[in-house]
């Protein structure tokens, strides 16, 4: 198992006063680079947080336990704000899933495209092109 500072992130944030998405939290530095976001805040979903416990489950007690924690303090953060999971927001982010079957979208992406949408955000904190594909600015591109 990787360790979790060697991971490449596939989170989402903006980088202006406006709300930001975390979709992955275990690259330091995007954690670094969010840090320096001081007037911003960040939105995230419980979709992501099941993304990253689900990615940590074969890992063993002790990551288990890290990401346990590390979900655990994010959504006591007071400057984060966690959109719950929802039935409507599953159907519409398997609409979008069916729609796009051609692209290698993972759930979790379709849910973190809409809600980035909803909020009104542009710009990705993350190496992930699936969202360039969807009209956003990822801010993290691979290399």
């Amino acid at each position: 198992m990787t360790p979790p500072w060697r991971r490449e992130c596939s989170s989402q944030t903006r980088s202006t006063g406006s709300p930001c998405s975390i979709r992955v939290t275990s690259s330091t530095a995007v954690l670094s680079y969010s840090r320096t976001l001081a007037v911003a805040r960040i939105v995230t979903t419980d979709e992501v947080f099941t993304e990253v416990l689900n990615y940590w489950s074969g890992a063993g007690a002790f990551w288990r336990g890290l990401a346990v924690a590390q979900v655990r303090d994010l959504r006591n953060d007071p400057v984060i704000d966690v959109l719950p999971q929802t039935r409507a927001d599953f159907d519409t982010a398997l609409a979008l899933y069916e729609a796009r079957l051609d692209k290698g979208y993972s759930l979790t992406d379709c849910r973190s495209m809409l809600a980035m949408k909803t909020v009104g955000l542009t710009e990705a904190l993350t190496n992930d092109h699936h969202f360039t594909q969807e009209g956003f600015t990822i801010l993290f591109p691979a290399s």
